[in-house]
């Protein structure tokens, strides 16, 4: 079972009178990191970004938030292209991500966020004999179960705006991070299939937000994470993320009911996974992903928001093939549905 990937991560924003109303036309997303707090084959970390980041248009306040995203791995790479599925036992993984948070901003230049995914995944590969049937049997094991938190921080307090943010955060290892065993004794799902990487991350990032026109405002962020303790021969890859958006507002008023459609081109550079029981040859990537999206601000306090991600251009790494297996599963698209009521 091998060409998996741990991804994932976010931040965000808040700030004053021009760039505050900038923040809230922006379905802001922030990008990956283990989920950070999750672990899967390539691709999760995308949903570790959303509305949810977005901060009430006051000195302080709590924000929640509830988010589902899904996506289908089924598609095999090896480097730059499409690969043999032959060539690697890993079949497909198919993911449901059910995450809630909350924002707290405590004044205009602190902000503070905590986040708590549910991850529940079906994994076909091929059986190695140990697990629930003969080897070369293909069937799919099932996992439900909690992913690794995050807490971060964020100083808006750079300038005088607000606009431009500092992040600092921690993914803390509360996802299982061990196998379940198969009718045969033999474990389901690798270390980087599984909901948690069972690594302790810290998380840096920055920010900055603003207006081109008085309904179109853009974004842009960065985040680095890495683990700093690991556990049972499992050290996840260290990765870097940056997001540019556009959102454009076509209501009168910021207030009430509005449309607000946006675009956001995501990427990510990824590097091996290590340790006894990572796959080095199979972990890591780069990519660029595209993502239209709406959000639908139903109150001064409710909004809803929806994105599609789609990949422009991807390298995973990738062993040999003629070792037995290599190449990483991928999906060819990511949804993410976002519910965020401010307090």
């Amino acid at each position: 079972m091998r060409g998996a990937c741990p991804f994932a991560g976010v931040f965000l924003m808040t700030l004053s009178t021009r760039a505050r109303r900038a923040a809230l036309l922006t379905p802001l997303a922030l990008l990956a990191a283990p989920a950070p707090a999750m672990a899967c084959a390539c691709g999760c970390g995308i949903f570790d970004v959303g509305d949810g980041t977005l901060m009430a248009d006051a000195d302080s306040g709590l924000t929640i938030w509830a988010r589902y995203a899904h996506m289908v791995q089924d598609q095999l790479r090896e480097g730059d292209h499409r690969a043999n599925p032959a060539d690697n036992g890993d079949k497909r993984i198919a993911t449901d991500f059910y995450t809630i948070g909350a924002d707290y901003r405590i004044n205009a230049r602190w902000q503070v966020k905590l986040e708590l995914p549910l991850v529940q995944r079906a994994f076909t590969t091929t059986d190695d004999g140990t697990y629930a049937a003969a080897e070369g049997t293909v069937n799919t094991r099932r996992l439900t179960d909690l992913g690794d938190m995050t807490l971060r921080a964020t100083y808006t307090g750079l300038f005088a705006n607000g606009a431009t943010g500092l992040t600092l955060g921690l993914k803390l290892p509360t996802g299982r991070a061990s196998s379940p065993a198969g009718p045969l004794g033999g474990a389901g799902f690798d270390r980087d299939t599984l909901p948690g990487t069972g690594s302790t991350d810290l998380i840096l990032g920055a920010h900055h937000v603003g207006m081109i026109t008085p309904r179109l405002s853009y974004f842009v962020q960065g985040q680095y994470q890495f683990a700093m303790s690991t556990r049972d021969g499992y050290r996840p890859g260290n990765e870097a993320d940056a997001t540019v958006g556009l959102t454009y507002d076509t209501s009168a008023s910021p207030d009430g009911f509005g449309i607000l459609p946006g675009i956001q081109l995501i990427g990510a550079t990824r590097a091996h996974d290590t340790g006894d029981n990572a796959d080095p040859l199979n972990t890591g990537y780069r990519r660029l992903l595209i993502a239209p999206g709406v959000k639908w601000r139903l109150s001064h306090r409710a909004s809803l928001f929806t994105d599609v991600a789609f990949p422009i251009a991807q390298h995973v790494n990738a062993g040999d093939p003629a070792l037995g297996d290599s190449g990483q599963l991928v999906a060819p698209a990511q949804l993410r549905v976002q519910f965020t009521y401010k307090i």
